[in-house]
């Protein structure tokens, strides 16, 4: 038997938050080994684990594997969130680039300078009302069901709700003029393993606040 899917990142959620969602959506129990300094992002390196030397890394099915999407595409694969066929799995993977490509902007928007903040919170907001959010409502309204793709839950609905709490975190309300996706986002809440991932003590982690974000800095050596 496989041991215990086991994560290689430091205590935030930076790249590998989409992965705990991913993981805790399925259902599949998984571990932490938390880089704490520079020194354990070196012997990870120096120990031939990470191929393209850089973290998240996650020791799945006898595998250590790296690269965010390689990752979320083998956990999705297996557990039957990747649609049915290469039509669903195309739309499915556009709907998550296009997710990405907003949650880029959340992940990266702590370390910003405070001179810089309020013009990327006007960007993030600017974008998710006038871009991603529409397109989502409209793939919704247009076929009435209740899920992204296929009538059925697929990775897509799991990082768009994702996408939905981040983008609340920064600014509540942005999602009041989208009832599909308010409905979307208290759907998946309510998957029983999605319900136990939002409790408070689960694994998903926090926002980036000043303390996690100096350690982030000082483990991958940042200036």
């Amino acid at each position: 038997m496989p041991g215990k899917v086991k994560l290689h990142y430091f205590d935030g959620r930076g790249r590998m938050e989409s992965i705990r969602w991913l993981l805790a959506a399925a259902g599949v129990e998984f571990e932490e080994k938390y880089i704490t300094s520079p020194e354990d992002l070196d012997k990870l390196r120096d120990d031939g684990r990470l191929m393209f030397q850089q973290v998240p890394m996650v020791e799945i099915d006898g595998m250590e594997l790296v690269q965010t999407r390689a990752i979320l595409n083998y956990i999705a694969s297996k557990h039957n969130l990747y649609g049915k066929d290469l039509k669903e799995r195309a739309l499915i993977d556009m709907y998550i680039e296009g997710v990405a490509d907003l949650n880029e902007m959340i992940i990266v928007f702590p370390g910003h300078p405070p001179e810089e903040k309020a013009a990327k919170l006007a960007l993030i907001k600017e974008k998710t009302t006038n871009r991603y959010f529409p397109a989502f409502e409209k793939v919704l309204k247009s076929h009435g069901q209740d899920y992204l793709v296929g009538n059925r839950l697929s990775r897509a609905d799991i990082h768009l709700v994702e996408l939905i709490y981040n983008v609340e975190e920064l600014h509540p309300g942005l999602t009041n003029n989208f009832p599909l996706l308010k409905a979307l986002q208290t759907r998946i809440s309510n998957l029983p393993t999605v319900k136990k991932f939002l409790q408070p003590g689960s694994q998903r982690k926090p926002p980036l606040d000043a303390k996690c974000l100096e350690l982030a800095k000082r483990i991958f050596r940042l200036p």
